[in-house]
């Protein structure tokens, strides 16, 4: 007689008991954990209190930075009231030098660069040396301003486009003034870049390049005021390239 097999009773396995659990588990064990710990500590107090040591005056390091350069923003804030208040007035060269009482943008730009006032001296006095017909300084400013702004950093780039326009350095400038037109296109400012990124390849002598920007003005910005304009200027291109 076959004898039935009998299936054996489920049963769920136990799972094994972490080593963690087990010493908070067992006094002894934890007793044991707690000696080693200190043992640990007594045989490396140097380097555990040097390494404490590093990490408390790094953080308060970082607090202290944190503190003055808020501090610096407030004070080189007010020293840029006057300055751009003189720059506004067009007298350039009190907004970069300043006067008898106040500070002017060369100061705040030197002593306070690493703030958002600061920073935006540099746009400034770049702007201010292209009107002196300081070319090179301008762009060394103009360069040295950086900014995330919606408007700014194209306003910038257009004006290094400028001063190479003036130094005859027409591929540079078209290089500039490419930044300025795909910075953040908007309707109002880059179809004005587009005409002068347009003008700066006549200059270098690609015709077709201009013709194909003056397109892109008429194309993308049919409302611009630029349109009419490039209408006539992109024909002008087109019979160039065609006698050439």
């Amino acid at each position: 007689m076959a004898k039935t097999k009998v299936a054996p009773q489920n049963r769920q396995q136990e799972a094994p008991v972490p080593a963690s659990d087990k010493v908070l588990e067992s006094p002894d064990a934890l007793r044991g954990q707690l000696d080693r710990t200190e043992d640990f500590f007594r045989k490396n107090r140097a380097i555990v209190l040097g390494v404490a040591l590093v990490v408390g005056l790094a953080i308060a390091g970082i607090a202290f930075w944190r503190y003055a350069q808020r501090q610096n923003e407030v004070e080189a804030q007010q020293y840029m009231f006057p300055a751009v208040y003189y720059y506004e007035a067009d007298s350039l060269n009190k907004a970069l030098n300043g006067d008898d009482i106040n500070y002017g943008l060369l100061y705040i730009a030197d002593e306070y660069g690493s703030t958002d006032a600061g920073n935006l001296a540099k746009f400034y006095i770049g702007s201010i040396y292209l009107k002196q017909g300081q070319y090179q300084q301008a762009i060394d400013a103009l360069q040295d301003f950086q900014s995330d702004d919606l408007l700014l950093p194209a306003r910038a780039d257009a004006l290094i486009g400028d001063a190479y326009m003036e130094l005859e350095n027409y591929a540079q400038a078209i290089s500039a003034y490419k930044e300025a037109a795909n910075y953040k296109p908007n309707d109002q400012f880059t179809p004005r870049y587009l005409m002068k990124l347009a003008l700066a390849y006549e200059k270098n002598n690609q015709m077709g390049e201009a013709a194909t920007t003056y397109a892109r003005i008429i194309n993308e910005y049919p409302q611009a005021a630029e349109v009419t304009e490039a209408k006539k200027y992109k024909e002008l291109a087109e019979l160039s390239q065609a006698s050439n």
